[in-house]
């Protein structure tokens, strides 16, 4: 199964010319550069930029503004590998929560509630692994909230 390129390459596209997003010679490689603006709103509220889908999983960049949480949920099937790249937080994995910023990485089982929150001046950015890929429709479902507000 060949993995799909998210549209639009724009920031890819402004610094190496619109020839740096056409296909590669290389059987099977793509690549993706983050788009400015979100493809869409994720299930728990954040903002999410797709990036790559293959057969074994997929790859997208989350945004939650400062000072908001997200919503409460947990995934039916797919694990998630985040790796936060800006801004600081929480992120509650099932009963723990644990500090986030830039360079920590957390895994989120399936069947597993997750919720984040921003705290401080800027957005709180990850970059997630979605394994398998992200099947669609129903496949996160609300769950438990930790916060309610930033406040608790």
């Amino acid at each position: 199964m060949t993995g799909t390129v998210h549209q639009p390459l724009e920031l890819a596209d402004l610094l190496f010319g619109p020839a740096w997003s056409k296909a590669s010679n290389v059987p099977g490689m793509e690549r993706a550069s983050l788009p400015f603006s979100a493809n869409d709103l994720a299930p728990d509220g954040s903002e999410v930029r797709l990036l790559l889908t293959g057969s074994g999983g997929g790859l997208a960049h989350f945004r939650l503004p400062p000072g908001e949480v997200s919503v409460a949920k947990k995934h039916r099937a797919v694990e998630e590998l985040w790796y936060f790249t800006a801004g600081r937080g929480e992120m509650c994995v099932g009963d723990e929560t644990t500090a986030v910023c830039s360079g920590v990485a957390i895994r989120i089982p399936p069947e597993t509630r997750f919720q984040f929150v921003s705290h401080g001046p800027e957005p709180l950015d990850a970059v997630a692994a979605t394994i398998p890929p992200w099947p669609g429709p129903g496949e996160a479902v609300d769950a438990e909230p930790f916060w309610h507000s930033v406040d608790g």
